[in-house]
């Protein structure tokens, strides 16, 4: 397979384990509803398929920064989010 398609199709794969990852956040009524409307965010801009990786990835990590210091945020909440962020801090760059 091409390079190009090769980082394609693991960046197409990155973006679906982050998915996953933001849907449990969203769907645990033991987050906060800011956070969990975040994740849900976070989820719809990496959704838009017009935009490349980098773009997606830059601005689904924006608004989870910007939630990320929210003192209500439990901790295991902040463990996932952090990770979501570490993962696709690779597409961005």
């Amino acid at each position: 397979m091409p390079p190009k398609k090769e980082r394609y199709k693991q960046y197409e794969e990155r973006i679906n384990q982050v998915t996953q990852i933001l849907s449990v956040i969203s769907e645990d009524k033991t987050t906060p509803r800011n956070i969990r409307q975040a994740a849900k965010d976070a989820m719809d801009a990496l959704k838009v398929t017009d935009q490349t990786h980098a773009v997606r990835a830059a601005q689904a990590i924006s608004i989870l920064e910007d939630i990320g210091l929210d003192t209500n945020m439990p901790p295991y909440t902040r463990t996932r989010m952090w990770n979501v962020v570490s993962l696709l801090a690779v597409i961005k760059e």
